[in-house]
């Protein structure tokens, strides 16, 4: 997992490709909701929601992709975790690519998403995203760039 500040983007360089690194690097807060083709291996889905309880967070996974997601409204944790820690609730579909787990996300460690920093999750990694960070749910917007490995 790399998680940086937005303005450290640039020393990532040789881990995320050019046509990633250029499409992060032009988002901005107006960008509207809906899947952008980058390239052939490379898309992004820019997305709308209430952030949850922590009651209702769930561990998941990927196979084919690595996640680098990145809030452009609102604030939201994401907890994670190696998926070799963790035990699977509904097999890995690979039409979706996604295995999630079942354990809660207590008491594993999280990340802080709030519009100026990054997160990128690696296959071996699980996560829990779209957490509520305090108390009330917020409204938040998030670009999630999917690489494929």
């Amino acid at each position: 997992m790399i998680y940086d500040k937005l303005e450290n983007l640039k020393l990532y360089i040789d881990n995320i490709p050019k046509d990633a690194f250029d499409f992060i690097k032009a988002i901005s807060s107006d960008l509207s909701c809906g899947r952008y083709n980058i390239s052939y291996n490379i898309y992004a889905n820019v997305e709308i929601y209430n952030t949850k309880n922590i009651s209702d967070a769930q561990f998941e996974s990927h196979e084919k992709y690595i996640d680098i997601q990145i809030l452009l409204n609102g604030v939201e944790d994401i907890f994670y975790a190696y998926k070799s820690d963790l035990t699977v609730n509904v097999p890995y579909n690979s039409e979706k690519d996604i295995t999630f787990y079942k354990e809660n996300v207590l008491p594993f460690s999280k990340v802080t998403l709030d519009g100026t920093n990054f997160v990128m999750l690696y296959p071996h990694e699980a996560h829990a995203p779209q957490v509520c960070a305090g108390e009330i749910p917020d409204l938040v917007k998030k670009v999630v760039v999917k690489i494929k490995i």
